[in-house]
């Protein structure tokens, strides 16, 4: 196939991102950082997507509805349901059924790593203090996440199964973003989305694990509750020549030791190792520490 770095179709222009590897999540060992964790590579094919959020003319030029261009045309806040049924129309249009990208292709809007890979690649455009919607599920962590870039499926019952992950970009540093969900069907004020063009990914899916390495978290966490605030708290009497009061005071001791050492744990822990694809591969079952 020969290659191109921008394909168009009813008007949209999608712009190509490279094949290339992606790290979602913080390695920061934390409790507060749990919902981040683990980290781990996001392995994309090459895909392209559209450079800004959609705005109104755009979406009625792709739907075929004569519009006038407007200077002031401002991004369109759009509900999930609008993005996939814009997605179905595309696919249905003749721009994409004579593209060599009619087979083995989709048009849907983008999951967390391709978002994100697009976004390190300076490839879109990403507005200070909107929401942009995404393709996946929401989730508490990356506990299951998929690795190649898929959609992530909604596994939730009840109201969580009519969300969709969506990420957050702070008013004023662009750099920052935070990953949260919003309604399927219900437009939000400044919630707007955007499409990919990406490759359909075939074959069973490398997902993080979802299991812990319980016993191994509960002897670090017990190491550390120990050295930051056990010790410390019978220690400091002790060098300041009270040596009586931690003897005769040791359980008042020992219970501010553990408060001390839990609240040190919120803020830091060691940092955790990153998930990588091949490592996953290469094992049938994997438990990390995450």
């Amino acid at each position: 196939m020969k290659a191109v770095t921008c394909i168009q179709l009813n008007g949209l222009r999608f712009h190509e991102v490279t094949a290339s590897t992606t790290i979602l999540g913080t390695t920061k060992g934390g409790w507060i950082y749990g919902s981040q964790r683990p980290s781990h590579e996001v392995q994309l094919p090459e895909f392209f997507i559209l450079k800004t959020p959609l705005r109104p003319t755009e979406v009625k030029r792709a739907l075929g509805i004569s519009t006038e261009e407007n200077g002031n045309d401002e991004w369109m806040e759009l509900t999930s349901a609008d993005l996939d049924e814009l997605a179905s129309h595309l696919m249905d249009s003749p721009d994409f059924k004579n593209s060599p990208y009619s087979e083995g292709w989709t048009v849907r809007p983008p999951s967390e790593g391709e978002w994100q890979a697009a976004r390190i690649g300076k490839v879109i455009e990403v507005p200070s203090g909107i929401t942009e919607r995404l393709v996946d599920a929401p989730a508490a962590n990356y506990r299951g996440a998929m690795m190649d870039g898929r959609p992530r499926p909604n596994e939730w019952l009840g109201p969580a199964a009519h969300q969709r992950a969506a990420v957050a970009v702070h008013p004023q540093r662009q750099h920052v973003t935070a990953l949260g969900s919003v309604p399927y069907g219900r437009a939000l004020p400044n919630v707007v989305g955007r499409l990919v063009l990406t490759p359909i990914r075939e074959g069973p899916p490398t997902r993080v694990p979802d299991s812990a390495d319980r016993w191994g978290n509960l002897r670090s966490e017990l190491l550390w509750t120990t050295a930051l605030g056990i010790v410390p708290s019978f220690m400091i009497p002790v060098l300041r020549g009270m040596g009586d009061y931690a003897a005769e005071g040791w359980l008042n001791l020992l219970l501010g030791g553990l408060c001390a050492g839990f609240f040190t744990g919120a803020l830091w822990r060691p940092r955790r190792p990153v998930l990588t694809l091949g490592e996953l591969r290469s094992q049938s079952s994997v438990s990390d520490s995450q």
